[in-house]
């Protein structure tokens, strides 16, 4: 039986451009979603951009523009950068959209019906920057002493009508998700910290606004607008034709994983399933929360001039380099430093000394000494079944990382094959073998390309261009990339492409 897997990535807040910061987690999804598709389980990977909101409506004014110009803008340059960086969405959601404001008024309307809503007048600490509602004990002092949200946005005293939703009722049945499905919230430390939040007490939570009109109308009182996180949760059901029960894209609920930044964990892990418990819905099966980018150690912002466009760095290092650096440089879930240096050390050992020098070196000696013929499958030794072993094992070591977002772990588990080839193919020395035993030297070229074949495939979630040239070149034909493809060796005698390098190395210009 087929496997479905949803896999979301937050949808982006669109009051600034895109940043390696996006990129990052669409990244991290887009292997998710590449993987479950090669493994055979029917996808469906969703993203988009978040676009109603206080925040929006005076980024539109400064910008003076109308909002609703202004967020068209702002989301193609969203969707521009998902598609430079090979982003395999199946649908991208906007929350301006017809189909996503019917949705959320659903979802409101059957909140309400259920008891969870009622109206009183809020009055509290507000920080627009997180579009968050703090309480007078979570604040801070800022570096003037004055009182800030715990992220260090500035706050402000706010009084007025709005809904509430009773997220106090769900405290308790939201602390038994977290122990009864301790998959459910990870990683390790995100989990911690919103437990003890929820154990700390909830609060009601103001779910409308009357100060501003960019939002969600309220269903039957237009005079509020929807809390922009209630509006911007709802793209999940939304995208699949909620509350449309029969839409074909239903039956992908619940959520198989919801990839967010671990600034906004709290929504997604509080909020987004107490609305759900509230609503009767299925709740998501994972939120897994990655760590922040800073850059060359300096956090990234704008006054310091060092946000940087993921396309900048696909311009210099190429698109699969920037996508394999990503997810190779630290640990799935942490926190990530970006440097240039650190970005040309990754390609130039791994990619293009580990691999590509592999690869090129292999297929060069095919072509010299086996007329560029891919050698019969013959006896195999000890080691030669060593290698292979290691080599078979791939699929299930990588699903099994895959399952707990240890991205960086799979790739580990890859490069432990690698060099393992690496050291195969210096204590073979097929290159000597030509002058003393042909045959061996062809049994020895079939095991490495053999490797080559399962390396690359189960490479291509996360390089997928670089490795389909790879694929190509091995003679693997399209419909033999898929993981199970990977049990039927590929048959002798097929005749190779002249052999190309995948992974140039990259040298910095001389300045100038």
């Amino acid at each position: 039986m087929t496997r479905r897997f949803y896999v979301t990535t937050p949808i982006y807040y669109v009051n600034g451009a895109p940043h390696i910061g996006h990129a990052y987690t669409s990244i991290a999804a887009d292997v998710m979603a590449r993987f479950h598709r090669l493994a055979g389980d029917d996808v469906f990977f969703l993203t988009g951009t978040d676009e109603h909101g206080q925040k929006v409506e005076q980024a539109a004014q400064a910008a003076g523009v109308a909002p609703k110009a202004f967020v068209d803008t702002v989301s193609a340059n969203f969707r521009a950068m998902a598609d430079a960086m090979a982003i395999s969405y199946d649908d991208f959601i906007r929350t301006t959209e017809p189909r996503h404001i019917a949705s959320a008024q659903a979802l409101w309307r059957k909140v309400a019906d259920n008891g969870a809503i009622y109206l009183d007048a809020y009055e509290g600490w507000y920080a627009l920057r997180d579009e968050c509602f703090y309480g007078e004990d979570e604040l801070v002092a800022g570096p003037d002493g004055k009182k800030v949200a715990p992220t260090g946005a500035p706050v402000e005293w706010v009084k007025e009508p709005s809904y509430f939703f009773r997220l106090s009722d769900y405290q308790d049945r939201l602390l038994a998700l977290y122990e009864q499905h301790p998959e459910f919230l990870g990683p390790h430390g995100a989990r911690n910290e919103i437990i003890s939040f929820v154990k700390q007490g909830l609060r009601d939570l103001s779910i409308s606004r009357t100060s501003f009109k960019w939002g969600i109308p309220v269903p039957g009182d237009e005079r509020h607008v929807m809390y922009v996180w209630f509006d911007a949760l709802a793209n999940y059901l939304s995208a699949l034709g909620y509350p449309d029960t029969d839409a074909p894209r239903m039956a992908f609920w619940p959520a198989s994983l919801h990839l967010v930044g671990k600034d906004i964990a709290r929504f997604h892990a509080i909020y987004w399933p107490a609305f759900l418990m509230a609503a009767g819905i299925d709740l998501p099966r994972k939120v897994f929360a990655n760590g922040w980018w800073t850059i060359e150690g300096q956090k990234m912002s704008k006054s310091l001039g060092n946000v940087i466009d993921p396309r900048e760095l696909v311009a210099d290092f190429g698109l699969d380099a920037v996508r394999f650096f990503v997810l190779r440089e630290v640990p799935f879930g942490g926190d990530s430093d970006l440097s240039r240096k650190a970005l040309m050390t990754r390609n130039n050992v791994e990619l293009a000394n580990d691999l590509g020098n592999l690869a090129q070196r292999t297929l060069s000696l095919v072509a010299r000494n086996c007329g560029g013929v891919v050698p019969q499958r013959r006896s195999l030794t000890e080691e030669d079944q060593k290698l292979i072993g290691q080599v078979a094992v791939l699929p299930q070591l990588l699903a099994a990382q895959i399952e707990r977002c240890a991205l960086t772990d799979a790739l580990e588990d890859v490069w432990k094959v690698i060099r393992a080839c690496n050291a195969y193919i210096d204590h073979q020395a097929p290159w000597a073998l030509r002058k003393t035993d042909e045959a061996r030297m062809a049994d020895v070229l079939r095991v490495l390309l053999d490797a080559l074949r399962g390396i690359a495939t189960m490479l291509q979630p996360f390089m997928p261009h670089s490795m389909a040239r790879m694929l190509d070149q091995l003679g693997v034909a399209e419909d033999e990339r898929t993981f199970a493809a990977l049990e039927t060796p590929l048959p002798g005698g097929r005749q190779l492409p002249a052999p190309q390098g995948i992974f140039p190395r990259y040298v910095e210009p001389e300045p100038s």
